[in-house]
């Protein structure tokens, strides 16, 4: 009996090319227009095709301390996600492996936390920080970060912690291994995806993170999203240099996405079938 002969899906593949480039359009805009100079960039209509300059990223780098507040984005994500993980994987563990009074309450808590609006926090947050004199220090950030990406660690890796087989831990007790033994050589290889899923949102959401850096930080800790909003003053908008920066701010998560994709798909697809 002959195979049915499949109907070529144009359709399909023309409603995805068309989604893709309405996706990717706006990193083109946002790249075109970093290049261009200030009087190219305001022309209208829109100008296509232009000699390219480096002018805005040389004079964003050098000149407006764009790279400090890179390097400033690059220490705060490093300690949040290296925090949440020193905390989160611990916590995770006991979620997932033991009983005990509140536990739901508790799980309910850290789920809850992520739902928070930044903004209804962020005044708090500045009067708190003054007080404390912690405004403009990269301490505060970490912190602050830490509120909101440790639910995340808990949330994933406790539900990857419980994908990991009961008998591998009763096994591991009858040989004498302790419960830090256990969750260190035993649970913890095993629910690695997880962890790495984690630590990439972590990373992603404290680089990202514009409220809180913009709120609390002035010179000596601004973060690169709030560098490219300090660029606004008033009716004088450099789009240029505000495309560069922002450029300058995706490179390095496009990158860290790309060299971490396989872990990432590997760690969102665990447990989806049984």
């Amino acid at each position: 009996m002959a195979a049915p002969r499949t109907r070529p899906l144009y359709g399909q593949a023309i409603l995805l090319i068309a989604i893709m480039l309405l996706c990717v359009f706006p990193f083109y805009w946002m790249v075109t227009t970093s290049l261009k100079t200030h009087v190219v960039a305001l022309e209208a209509p829109p100008v296509w095709f232009f000699e390219p300059t480096l002018a805005n990223y040389r004079e964003a780098l050098f000149e407006d301390g764009v790279f400090r507040s890179l390097l400033n984005s690059l220490i705060i994500a490093i300690c949040t996600t290296a925090l949440a993980l020193v905390l989160g994987v611990p916590a995770a563990f006991a979620l997932a492996r033991f009983e005990f009074r509140g536990k739901k309450d508790l799980w309910f808590w850290f789920i809850t936390n992520r739902m928070i609006s930044p903004i209804v926090l962020a005044l708090p947050f500045f009067l708190i920080a003054r007080n404390l004199d912690l405004l403009d220090k990269h301490i505060t950030l970490i912190l602050i970060y830490l509120t909101f990406n440790l639910p995340i660690v808990i949330w994933i890796v406790t539900d990857q912690f419980r994908g990991v087989p009961y008998d591998l831990d009763e096994a591991a007790r009858l040989e004498g291994a302790s419960q830090w033994t256990i969750m260190a050589r035993i649970c913890l290889p095993l629910a690695m995806p997880g962890v790495a899923v984690s630590a990439i949102f972590a990373f992603i959401f404290s680089w990202n993170e514009l409220m809180f850096g913009l709120v609390l930080t002035r010179t000596n800790a601004k973060t690169a999203p709030a560098m490219a909003v300090s660029f606004m003053e008033g009716y004088n908008l450099p789009y240029g240099k505000i495309m560069a920066t922002s450029t300058l701010i995706v490179i390095p998560v496009l990158i860290f996405a790309l060299l971490a994709s396989k872990q990432l798909v590997r760690g969102l697809t665990m447990g989806a079938v049984k």
